[in-house]
């Protein structure tokens, strides 16, 4: 949120901090202040106003008081301080169908205004915060809601039909279908017609049944104001903030009034603002008031809380008195008072709905008083050491012993298509079940895994995950186990049974961790329960010692498909494989991704022979056979020249 410094310096006076000071205050005490900006003589402040203070500080008085209560300064102006003094009209009638979605809604009548151009002190106050000035009146509407934080709405009264000589405003909820039309964007004339889906909050004129506009949302295009408008019939209302969220965001219109009423702020707002409007518009539009209709259905007291002394010391960690912490709520504006020794009676002020419970009031003693104070205390008895946990130890010898065994650790979903326990409200139709086994998901992933051998330089693709597995039984009807699975494949497509005997090397190793645990055998994969091992397994007595890391760096990978080439070639006897790798990727660079040796043999005629993967790959595209055929003819080039013969 935009706040300007002339603006609230208006509401704290000669005494107001300068901007540096402000910023300084906001940050630790408040919020974020993400930018800072000098314009036309102004200091514009970016506020980040969090929702938990959005009902009282999406408003430039909202942010002069909460200066004032840092700073320990009163406001030498206070808009919401002002008494109400309008009389009651019986022009306006008013009628609510759901006091729950509406609980006030008040309307004045000013008659005799002149609707025109601004004064130059109000379109400048409103360009601080890039706002543009459309005339003297929907600036006048705009001014108050952003110095008091309650939106408004203008009428003109002589465009809006009377019932029995009366002005009449009907709040309910839209049916489906229903359609209202809006003010454009930025205050222009074209209409906007919105569809309603059923369920949003209206306001109706009660003679001819048009929607004048979305409650809490956007006004309509109904008795718009313009040049010939001489009496005005003004807004303000409370609307309910989960109701106005839903329907500013279903509708996708969020603009600065939704977001205020999306805030909660206080229901004692729209007489105040009323007061407010009528008396700017009276002084810059001219006019007299013909009184106000406040209908006040359902009334918000704030709550009396009990707020325990040593409560407060013992949440923040700090040592204040029962003195410092009563001074500090009422510059806050909280009615405090001591309701027994060590229990204070707290009841936050009027705009402030955020502050209904004991933690509330504790966190603005710990704000005001300042984080900076709260020290680290270092316990005086040590706490008691965990116990080991054995899972993790074993987890990490599993880990460690495979990795070693050129696997890799995957982690795979826990939901299945079709298995034992069945989701309430599943996520997918291909996630209604949670999985009883991994085997499905490790047979998964070596499948996609597997055509990768090529790229990553390996014989075979080897993978495990240690995961969790749930099936029916046991005292909760579901029984959550530990389940461990490793898998191999030596082929891109399916199971060749020569996976056993790698699959066999791995349990070997795994037998001095685990000892002879039952394993379940599906086409190169193993799999076993590890909570019943866990079981059997002598305790451990310490954490083993995490070597090192060694320095690592990141490298990006291509998103697009690779191409494997193969090359034999006879060459001298004597000649290194390291010689001859080296030449082959100096002639291929830089589609050559990966080199690897593969066989080397010699000839009953003594003739050595040496064979290569290669692997070409792009970062910007996919490859095709011309541009792989290119880089191929150069490595040919290359051991021609070398003295070598391809096979």
């Amino acid at each position: 949120m935009l706040v300007s410094y002339n603006w609230i310096k208006e509401y704290l006076g000669s005494d107001a901090p300068e901007p540096k000071e402000i910023e300084r205050l906001l940050t630790f005490h408040a919020f974020e202040v993400e930018a800072v900006e000098e314009r036309n003589g102004d200091t514009i402040f970016d506020l980040k106003i969090l929702p938990d203070r959005g009902s009282d500080c999406l408003s430039q008085r909202g942010i002069a008081r909460e200066i004032a209560t840092l700073t320990g300064v009163p406001l030498v102006y206070d808009p919401l301080a002002t008494p109400v003094i309008l009389s009651d009209t019986a022009s306006i009638i008013v009628d609510i169908t759901d006091a729950t979605a509406c609980p006030r809604f008040t309307a004045s009548i000013v008659r005799g205004v002149k609707v025109g151009e601004s004064p130059v002190w109000l379109q400048e106050r409103l360009a601080s915060l890039g706002q543009r000035s459309i005339n003297n009146v929907v600036d006048a509407t705009n001014y108050v809601m952003y110095a008091t934080g309650q939106p408004l709405h203008a009428y003109d009264a002589g465009k809006f039909p009377q019932v029995g000589g009366q002005y009449g405003f009907t709040v309910r909820k839209a049916v489906a279908g229903e359609t209202v039309s809006l003010l454009a964007e930025g205050g222009k004339s074209e209409d906007r017609i919105v569809t309603l889906k059923g369920g949003e909050l209206l306001i109706v004129n009660t003679a001819t049944g048009t929607a004048a506009g979305l409650a809490g949302v956007k006004g309509g295009r109904f008795a718009i104001v313009d040049e010939t408008t001489t009496d005005l019939i003004i807004e303000a209302a409370h609307f309910q903030a989960t109701l106005t969220r839903r329907t500013a965001r279903g509708l996708g219109i969020v603009i600065d009034a939704s977001k205020r009423f999306e805030n909660e702020p206080s229901r004692t707002l729209p007489p105040l603002a009323q007061q407010a409007m009528v008396d700017l518009i009276t002084q810059i539009a001219g006019g007299t008031c013909d009184g106000m209709i406040d209908v006040y259905l359902e009334e918000k007291v704030p709550p009396q809380v009990e707020v325990p002394v040593a409560e407060v010391n013992a949440l923040l960690g700090i040592t204040i008195s029962e003195a410092a912490m009563v001074a500090i709520l009422k510059r806050v504006g909280v009615a405090v008072a001591v309701a027994e020794p060590g229990i204070l009676s707290c009841t936050g002020p009027m705009e402030r709905t955020d502050l209904t419970i004991a933690a509330d009031f504790i966190e603005e003693i710990g704000r005001i008083y300042g984080y900076e104070h709260v020290v680290s205390v270092v316990p005086e008895e040590a706490a008691a050491r965990p116990a080991l946990n054995q899972r993790h130890i074993i987890s990490e010898a599993i880990r460690d012993t495979l990795t070693k065994h050129g696997f890799s650790e995957v982690i795979t979903t826990s939901f299945q298509k079709k298995d034992e326990v069945a989701l309430l409200s599943s996520l997918a139709s291909d996630k209604s079940y949670l999985r009883s086994t991994l085997i499905p998901n490790l047979a998964d992933a070596l499948a996609k895994n597997a055509p990768y051998t090529d790229l990553l330089g390996t014989a075979d693709t080897r993978i495990f995950e240690i995961g969790t597995v749930f099936t029916l039984g046991g005292e909760l009807g579901v029984t959550e186990q530990v389940a461990l699975a490793l898998g191999v494949r030596l082929k891109t497509t399916g199971y060749s049974g020569k996976e056993d005997v790698v699959l066999e090397m791995a349990l070997l190793a795994l037998a001095t961790i685990l000892g002879t645990p039952t394993w379940n055998k599906v086409k190169g994969i193993a799999e076993c329960n590890l909570t019943s091992i866990l079981k059997n397994l002598p305790q451990a007595t310490a954490y083993a010692l995490v070597p090192a890391s060694l320095a690592t760096t990141y490298v990006p990978f291509s998103h697009y498909p690779s191409v494997s080439r193969d090359i034999a070639l006879w060459i001298e006897a004597g000649t290194e494989i390291g010689v001859v790798a080296a030449a082959l990727n100096a002639a291929a660079v830089p589609l050559l991704t990966r080199l690897t040796h593969t066989d080397t043999f010699t000839s009953a005629v003594g003739r050595t022979s040496v064979a290569f993967r290669l692997v070409f790959q792009s970062h910007e595209k996919t490859l095709d056979g011309g541009e792989v055929d290119a880089q191929m003819q150069s490595i040919y080039a290359t051991v021609t020249g070398s003295g070598w013969e391809v096979r």
